[in-house]
């Protein structure tokens, strides 16, 4: 076998580092490929599983990491499958590459709920339209009857018109909903706007000795009365149905007022019994009552909202109190 000559020795050295060379730069190059492939995974909204051909993970991001329990609950399939986890909703997506399979799960619960509340609200906003026209009668056929009935019976057209005046605040409830609220402001006083939540609580059945504590002092509002007069109601309609859930025979509404040169600040406070979710107080058609169809508090913080103030549940001695902002 013929000696390599130094100058042949040179060459393969020279070709040996040049290899060393072209070898480090590619595992740099794979090296940034896969950070930046790791980054791009991190960055996407969603849980993203990278599994080897033996269910092991190969890669996955940090909301993944979080959702392991659910990587438990998934399986590859050809079309594309909602799965629900700890009272959420995922869209599942699944796809192989060579030895790999990936999967990818996409919070949709918030969508889902409000496909679901528009479609609740367009069927309650056709039954309500259905409803009025006998409610409507109904309440004309009331006015009509007390008139001429016999005084001892007079109690009971007078309940007939308050369950009908209670179907009515449901419809128009349902119906703003659909539609949305839409302020038409204008200058009111305090103690016009009282006069109609007092008829409001006339119409109101309840069983209760209830005392209501209203502000005396009268004040000007640039405000929308009527929605005015539907978020104070429902308010305190909520109290007096709280009031009669609970165990005392009798019970307490009060409201206060105040200003600060920029809002009508105005606290609600009840004695009835204390709220048990919180979480929903503020979620259409979920109702914390018995009675209600779970708009009342929501249309209430709309109303605000369209007055530039806001609603809101708020920390106090008393058992329970909602604060109400509305712009001056």
């Amino acid at each position: 076998m013929a000696a390599i000559t130094p100058e042949e020795l040179d060459v393969l050295i020279q070709q040996t580092y040049k290899v060393e060379n072209e070898f480090n730069e590619l595992k740099a190059s794979y090296a940034h490929l896969q950070d930046t492939v790791e980054k791009v995974v991190e960055f996407l909204p969603n849980a993203i599983w990278i599994l080897n051909s033996d269910a092991t993970v190969f890669l996955q991001n940090s909301y993944a990491r979080e959702l392991w329990e659910l990587l438990k609950l998934l399986e590859y399939r050809d079309e594309d499958y909602e799965i629900t986890f700890n009272e959420r909703s995922y869209l599942v997506k699944s796809a192989s590459y060579k030895d790999k399979i990936m999967l990818s799960a996409t919070d949709i619960t918030e969508q889902k709920r409000k496909e679901n509340l528009a479609t609740m609200g367009q069927m309650a906003a056709h039954l309500s339209h259905e409803i009025r026209n006998p409610i409507g009668a109904i309440s004309l056929m009331s006015s009509t009857l007390i008139k001429r009935v016999k005084p001892e019976n007079i109690p009971i057209v007078e309940e007939i018109q308050k369950s009908v005046h209670r179907i009515d605040r449901i419809i128009k409830a349902t119906l703003m909903f659909s539609k949305g609220v839409q302020a038409q402001k204008d200058e009111i006083m305090w103690s016009t706007l009282k006069e109609s939540i007092d008829m409001s609580i006339g119409y109101y059945g309840y069983s209760k000795n209830i005392a209501f504590i209203f502000p005396e002092d009268d004040f000007s509002m640039y405000a929308d009365k009527d929605l005015l007069e539907m978020l104070f109601a429902n308010f305190i309609t909520n109290a007096i149905d709280a009031i009669e859930e609970d165990e005392e025979e009798e019970g307490l509404v009060e409201i206060t007022h105040e200003n600060d040169g920029t809002y009508h600040i105005f606290k609600i406070y009840d004695s009835g019994i204390a709220i048990d979710n919180e979480k929903e107080l503020f979620e259409a058609f979920k109702s914390t009552k018995l009675k209600g169809n779970g708009l009342g508090l929501v249309l209430s913080r709309q109303i605000a909202e369209a007055h530039e103030g806001s609603v809101h549940l708020c920390t106090t001695e008393r058992k329970k109190c909602f604060e109400v902002k509305i712009k001056m």
